[in-house]
Formats: structure tokens, C-alpha cells, sequence
């Protein structure tokens, strides 16, 4: 990719959620627009051009900059006034919290906006497009047979609820490890998974969660997994029957539209995008954060009634086939390129 009309940067080397919406996004919208990603950290097999050749492209064509970070946004800017590069800057926030002076500073000189949800866009002085987060449905979908999975990844074949991702305070593991144990002692047929991966500052938090299960002595019915690699977390999706979000903070989340593209119902925290997600009570529940009895209380009822249960989960693909297919959010955003090209 030699002259690309719009550049996508990551500039940052280890993983994180933009670094993998980028990895998602820029296939599939190089198969409508000549979009490329640049930066360190990025697969090998997207659209990619040396950030060392972005001050030598031609000045006479106009692109669009597609930031995601302030150091993107400031980039961006060092491009257009300092080297002359013809740019229209875009910036896509998924923060729900107060901007510091200098993100307000950077956000005012870009030439548009995209918020990740309608609580995001509230935290924003200019006005913003909402562009939601899709995924893909082909590589997330509901099991042909989930007795048959369990028993492969040797999982017991109870009532199963799961929380997955980073294993640390802000993402409320040890609020789902407490509804958990609480939800072992209402019932003898409820297990419970906790999976990801907790950095070397979140290690201590971790033991902490494994000792408060082994004094409860449910050692055997809350399982501690390790994290896995992107093709395998469908299938630990698909094995489960109730996927718990507890989030006390984040900026918009995939796990629950995971979980429900995989037909597993949600209950989910009042944070990020998961009140604009968890829609209705056809599709899971939405508690508030830090509220571990009100958790344990959906999770609760929810699993009181299996056929409402799995209706649930029907309802939930659905909804996600409906609304938060990646293709159209490759879509939305090639179509707000092309109004910046032409405008």
C-alpha cells in the first residue's frame, strides 16, 4: 500500500482494544475504500504503510487521518502543519469520562468526530457521529452442540457462567468471583468461569480471588482459566449458558456482544456501551456497578427458568445479527471517509 487515501495509526506496541479494532476494521474496509494502518503492534496481513514514509507521500492528495489516541491526534497534526500533508483528521472516542484541557485542545482541531456510544458522545463539546462496535458473526455463533464441547474442553455440565477478559479491580472479577459464591450456595448446579490474564501489577489481585474461592471450598465449581488466543474464545463462549459483564469501568466493551452473538444471554454492569447493548430484559440484565448482591440476584433469575433462559440466548443472536455486524460499522465509517473526501 503505497498511497493510501486513508491512514489508520496505532502507535502503540503492545495490544489493546484499539490496536484489535484496527486489526478487525481495516480488512474489511479495504475491500471498499484504500484505507492502510500504520504503526507497530499490527498483524502482518493488513493494508500497512512505515510510519517513516508518511512525511514523503504526495502533498497534493487529500486523505483522511483516522486517530483513535492523542498521540494519533497529535500526529495528525504534525502532519498537516508541519509537513503540509492534505489531511482531514477523524477521531473516534470511546471515553466516558472527563477530557483533560489538552484532549479538548487536540479533539477541537480535528475536522470530525465518532463516538463509540451515546454516553460517549455526551462527554464530547462537538458534536459526534455514534458509529457502535461490531463483530464478526461468522467467527462468533452459537454451538452445534454444547454437551459435546463441554465435555471436550472438560467442563462440567451444569448451569455455566462465565467472566472473561483482563483479571483486574476495574473489570470487577473478583465482584463476579462474589455473586459466583453466592449463587454456589443458593443452588448445587451452578459453576462458574473466570478467564484472562492478569499483568504482573494484577497478579496479587488474582491470588486473592483464588484464595476467596478455595476458603469457600469451591475450588471445583469456579474455575480459574488461562487466557486464550483469539480463535479459540468462541468455543468458551458457546459452552456457557449466562455470560456475566462486571465491569466498574469501561469505555465500550465486546465481551457482552461476544457472548451474545454465541446465543449466551448477558448480565452486565451500567458502564460503557452495555446499557446501549443489553437493550431489554429479553436479552440479559443491566445492574449497577459494584452491586455484587443485585448481580447475583439477575444472574439469579435469569438461571430460575431454562426455557426463558435459552429463549433469551435465541433473542440475543438476533439482536446482534440485527445491529452490531462488523460490516456495517466498516460501512458507517467508509461512508463518513468518503463525506470527508468529497467535502
Amino acid at each position: 500500500m503505497n498511497d493510501p487515501v486513508v491512514i489508520a495509526p496505532n502507535l502503540k506496541r503492545r495490544l489493546s482494544g484499539v490496536t484489535a479494532t484496527i486489526a478487525r476494521l481495516v480488512p474489511l474496509q479495504a475491500q471498499q475504500i484504500d484505507i492502510a494502518a500504520t504503526g507497530p503492534g499490527l498483524p502482518a496481513d493488513i493494508p500497512h504503510i512505515p510510519l517513516g514514509r508518511l512525511p514523503f507521500l504526495s502533498r497534493r492528495t487529500l486523505r483522511v487521518w483516522h486517530a483513535r489516541r492523542n498521540t494519533e491526534m497529535l500526529l495528525g497534526l504534525i502532519l498537516r502543519n508541519v509537513f503540509r500533508l492534505k489531511l482531514k483528521l477523524l477521531f473516534t472516542s470511546a471515553s466516558q469520562r472527563a477530557h483533560t484541557g489538552y484532549t479538548k485542545w487536540l479533539i477541537g482541531k480535528m475536522d470530525a468526530l465518532v463516538a463509540t456510544s451515546r454516553k460517549t458522545a455526551g462527554y464530547l463539546d462537538h458534536d459526534a457521529q455514534v458509529i457502535m462496535h461490531g463483530i464478526n458473526l461468522d467467527d462468533f455463533t452459537p454451538p452445534a452442540d454444547k454437551a459435546a464441547l463441554r465435555a471436550r474442553l472438560g467442563l462440567p455440565n451444569r448451569l455455566l457462567l462465565g467472566c472473561y477478559g483482563r483479571i483486574r479491580h476495574q473489570k470487577g472479577t473478583d465482584a463476579f468471583v462474589d455473586a459466583m459464591i453466592d449463587l454456589c450456595a443458593r443452588s448445587k448446579d451452578v459453576s462458574g468461569i473466570v478467564m484472562g490474564r492478569a499483568t504482573e501489577k494484577h497478579t496479587g489481585f488474582l491470588a486473592e480471588q483464588k484464595d476467596k474461592v478455595a476458603k469457600a471450598g469451591l475450588s471445583d465449581r469456579i474455575l480459574f482459566m488461562p487466557e486464550v488466543t483469539v480463535d479459540q474464545i468462541a468455543e468458551w463462549y458457546q459452552v456457557l449458558d449466562l455470560f456475566i459483564a462486571p465491569q466498574r469501568w469501561e469505555g465500550f466493551g465486546l465481551t457482552p456482544l461476544e457472548a451474545m452473538a454465541c446465543g449466551v444471554p448477558v448480565v452486565a454492569t451500567d458502564v460503557g456501551a452495555f446499557s446501549e447493548i443489553v437493550t431489554d430484559p429479553s436479552l440479559g440484565r443491566v445492574v449497577a456497578p459494584g452491586d455484587i448482591p443485585a448481580l447475583a440476584d439477575a444472574a439469579a433469575e435469569m438461571l430460575a427458568d431454562r426455557d426463558s433462559l435459552a429463549a433469551c440466548g435465541h433473542a440475543a443472536r438476533a439482536h446482534v445479527e440485527a445491529n452490531f455486524d462488523i460490516d456495517g460499522e466498516a460501512r458507517s465509517l467508509v461512508a463518513l471517509y468518503k463525506q470527508l473526501l468529497d467535502g
